[in-house]
C-alpha cells in the first residue's frame, strides 16, 4: 500500500518515515506542500492508500486539504496530526467524518512510535470503497411499509451494576428484495419528507410489541424501546394508538419506553408537550434519545417529563481518555441524577468504555461491546453467551 506524508517541517516527515518504516511500510512518499500532494493524488499513476496529514501548513491547512480530498474523491484511509491544541485535532477528524472520508484517527505531535502502531491496527489498511448512498422512492417504501417487508432487529441494553439484560431497543430494517437489508438511516428520512412515518411507526411499534408479549409468555421480562420521530408527535391521538396496541398485545404499558430523538425541530411545541405528557400519564417510559446533539436539550429536560436520558454514543466512546468527552458525559450524567433520570450510554465499543461507565455509575450500557443488533430468535441463544462473557468480565476485575 502506497503511504502519503503531508507536513511542511521536513524532519517531521522525516520522523514518521522512519517510524513507518519500522513498522513494516516501505512504499511512503513525502510533500512539504499539501496543494504538491493534492496534484499528486489527482494527477498521479498510482493510487494511494492512506494519507497521513499535518493541520498547520502554509498555504493550503489541513482543513482545506480535507476539502480537496472530498472534491476528488478520495476513498482511501485519512489519519489527521497535529501539534496544535486538541479540541482543534477532534473537531477537524468530526469535519472528517461528517464528509465521509475514511478516518483511522488522529495523532498528536510528537508522535510516537506506540500511538503510529495503534492508529494503523485499529483499522484494516486498504482504500475503503464507500458504497454509494442508495435512495429509495417514496412509492417503494411505502410498498414496503404495507406489505410487510419491515423487519424489527433487537439490540440488548444491559445494567451496569449487575449485568443483567434490562430491555433491548427496537431498529427497524427494510428487508429489499435487491439490496437484502437496508438500514434505517437510507429510508427514514423519506418517510419524514413523504408522510409515510406515522404508519412506518405503528408498524414497527405493533410488530415491537407482539415480539414483547412472546418474550413475555416465556419468562423473560424486558422492556422494549421504539424510536418515535418528532413527526409523530403531531397527531393527538397517538396517545391512545399507543395504549391500545399495547393492552391488544398484552404488554404492560410500563414495558414499553418510546425514545424521541432531538434532532429534528418540534413543529408544534405545544401539541408535543400534551402528547409525551399524556403518554407518561399512561405510564409509558419517555426517554430523550442521542442527548446533546440537536436542538434545545436542556428546555427539553425542563419541560417533557422524560424518565430516562440516553447519552449520545459521541460523548461515550473514548470518554476515558479524552477530557472534553469525559466532561460532558459527566455533566449529562449529573443532570439526569438529580432529575431522577435513569441514564443509558449508547455507543460501548470495548472494554475501556465498559470499565468507565461502571466506574462512573452509569445505569445501562447499550453497544457493539455487548452485542450488535439481532434478529429476535437470536436473542435467547446471545443471553447464554452473554452470562458467560460478563462472568468473566467480573472474575477480571476482582
Amino acid at each position: 500500500m502506497k503511504i502519503l506524508l503531508i507536513d511542511d517541517e521536513p524532519f517531521a516527515l522525516k520522523l514518521l518515515s522512519h517510524q513507518l518504516e519500522q513498522l513494516g511500510f516501505v512504499d511512503v512518499i513525502s510533500r512539504e506542500h499539501a496543494a504538491d500532494a493534492m496534484a499528486l493524488l489527482e494527477f498521479g499513476t498510482e493510487a494511494v492508500g492512506l494519507i497521513l496529514c499535518d493541520l498547520q501548513m502554509p498555504g493550503m491547512d489541513g482543513v482545506e486539504f480535507i476539502r480537496q480530498l472530498v472534491r476528488i474523491g478520495y476513498v482511501g484511509g485519512l489519519v489527521l496530526v497535529s501539534g496544535e491544541d486538541e479540541r482543534i485535532l477532534q473537531t477537524a477528524e468530526k469535519l472528517s467524518k461528517a464528509h465521509r472520508l475514511n478516518v483511522f484517527g488522529t495523532l498528536q505531535k510528537p508522535v510516537s512510535p506506540e500511538q503510529l502502531r495503534q492508529v494503523l491496527n485499529k483499522h484494516p489498511l486498504r482504500a475503503a470503497a464507500r458504497a454509494a448512498r442508495k435512495t429509495y422512492a417514496p412509492e417503494e417504501l411505502w410498498r414496503a411499509i404495507t406489505g410487510g417487508k419491515l423487519v424489527n432487529y433487537y439490540q440488548p441494553k444491559v445494567d451496569l451494576a449487575s449485568g443483567a439484560v434490562t430491555g433491548v431497543e427496537t431498529l427497524v430494517r427494510w428487508r429489499h428484495p435487491e439490496d437484502d437489508l437496508v438500514l434505517p438511516d437510507q429510508f427514514i428520512a423519506t418517510a419524514e419528507e413523504h408522510g409515510l412515518i406515522d404508519e412506518l411507526t405503528r408498524v414497527v411499534l405493533t410488530n415491537a410489541l407482539r415480539q414483547a408479549r412472546i418474550w413475555q409468555d416465556a419468562g423473560l421480562h424486558l422492556r422494549v424501546a421504539v424510536n418515535v420521530s418528532m413527526d409523530n408527535l403531531g397527531s393527538l391521538e397517538f396517545p391512545d394508538f399507543v395504549a391500545r396496541a399495547a393492552a391488544k398485545a398484552g404488554v404492560p404499558p410500563t414495558s414499553l419506553v418510546l425514545e424521541v430523538t432531538e434532532s429534528r425541530l418540534m413543529k408544534n411545541p405545544q401539541a408535543v408537550l400534551d402528547i409525551l405528557t399524556r403518554l407518561r400519564l399512561k405510564r409509558i417510559g419517555l426517554s430523550i434519545d442521542d442527548f446533546g446533539t440537536g436542538h434545545s436539550s436542556l428546555a427539553q429536560l425542563r419541560d417533557i417529563p422524560f424518565d430516562e436520558l440516553k447519552i449520545d454514543r459521541s460523548f461515550v466512546h473514548g470518554a476515558s481518555r479524552n477530557s472534553s468527552l469525559r466532561a460532558i458525559f459527566e455533566a449529562s450524567l449529573g443532570m439526569a441524577r438529580q432529575l431522577g433520570m435513569k441514564t443509558v450510554a449508547e455507543g460501548v465499543e470495548d472494554r475501556e468504555d465498559w470499565d468507565f461507565l461502571r466506574a462512573a455509575g452509569c445505569d445501562i450500557a447499550q453497544g457493539y461491546f455487548i452485542a450488535k443488533p439481532m434478529p429476535a430468535a437470536d436473542l435467547t441463544g446471545w443471553l447464554a453467551e452473554w452470562e458467560a462473557r460478563y462472568g468473566k468480565l467480573v472474575a477480571s476485575t476482582t
